[in-house]
């Protein structure tokens, strides 16, 4: 029987909700066909699909510490924000390292490219410079959201037949994409086997807010300087490339808590999970921290009708019977 790693363990988690996520997606499909007059058979629409619409719960966070009014056209997506913010301060950027689809593909190909003997880093500097980008961006999204738009144009925003119908156009693009997305994507993927984590180190501005919280967390690995024998083998296994081996404690916005640095270490005990420096987590903490987090916040919004938008199934059907171009 193969020893459980944290390289295992986190591919096990990652496919897991991969896993769902097709789920959603089929179930969302089924939904659209039912919606469209394709199928006779209703499924109802899952609330997970918003969770692949964080503009628009950025727009319903900003309403909600405004007016204490939560999002109804899609309650799931602030719910899942607000859960992705709290996993990110409780377990570093465990969506990053666990739950995002996009992870997965990022962490599948860095690994292919370290196969090949590719996957490095830039040097320092350019590394830096690069790593600016999503700050930017973020930085783009964050001004727009809180400083350009009043509250009405929010609102009005959350309340157009664009943002309700937004998941849809979503699986369009997934399902439909246009030859301009493919050679993005594709010049994405080639990047990603040829510099490490591509878009999640240099552009993914979602990455960029969850690492900000992350920096102000509780957990992170922590090094025993006495015990370190300098061999590199923390650093050179990190799939977001942190020298572990020049630091007293890891918290870094890069960080996404895998845990694969202790699992590469070969001194016992000297890379360990801590909170606050002094109480010691299992390795696995991050990742089952961060699930628990999101399934907490699925439960409550379950019980407290924050998860499902509870429109009448005839009102859904017309509003996502004609899909805009």
């Amino acid at each position: 029987m193969q020893k459980i790693t944290p390289s295992r363990f986190r591919l096990a988690v990652q496919v897991l909700f991969a896993l769902f996520c097709v789920f959603v997606g089929v179930r969302f499909a089924a939904f659209l066909a039912w919606a469209g007059g394709r199928s006779e058979v209703y499924v109802a629409r899952p609330g997970a699909v918003e969770g692949f619409l964080p503009i628009s719960a950025l727009l319903g966070l900003r309403q909600w510490l405004a007016t204490g009014q939560w999002d109804r056209v899609h309650p799931a997506g602030l719910t899942i924000l607000l859960a992705l913010l709290a996993m990110a301060f409780l377990f570093r950027k465990g969506f990053c390292g666990y739950v995002c689809p996009v992870g997965l593909l990022s962490s599948l190909l860095e690994r292919l490219g370290r196969r090949f003997g590719l996957g490095g880093t830039p040097p320092r500097k350019v590394d830096l410079a690069l790593t600016g980008l999503k700050y930017v961006g973020l930085g783009f999204f964050l001004f727009t959201v809180f400083f350009g738009m009043d509250l009405r144009s929010v609102q009005a925003f959350l309340n157009a037949r664009y943002n309700m119908v937004a998941d849809a156009r979503m699986l369009r693009f997934f399902t439909d994409p246009s030859g301009l997305s493919v050679a993005v994507i594709g010049a994405l993927a080639v990047l990603s086997v040829l510099v490490r984590n591509f878009w999640c180190r240099y552009l993914c501005p979602y990455g960029a807010l969850l690492g900000l919280f992350s920096w102000f967390g509780p957990t992170a690995v922590v090094r025993d300087e006495a015990a370190c024998v300098h061999c590199g083998r923390c650093t050179r296994g990190c799939p977001a490339g942190i020298e572990v081996e020049s630091k007293r404690a890891v918290r870094t916005p890069e960080c996404v808590g895998c845990a694969e640095c202790v699992g590469n270490c070969p001194v016992d005990g000297c890379l360990t999970v801590r909170v606050a420096g002094r109480m010691r987590l299992p390795w696995w903490a991050t990742g089952a921290g961060a699930a628990a987090v999101l399934l907490l916040f699925w439960a409550w919004a379950e019980a407290t009708g924050h998860w499902d938008a509870g429109l009448p199934p005839a009102m859904l059907k017309r509003l996502y019977a004609i899909l805009p171009g």
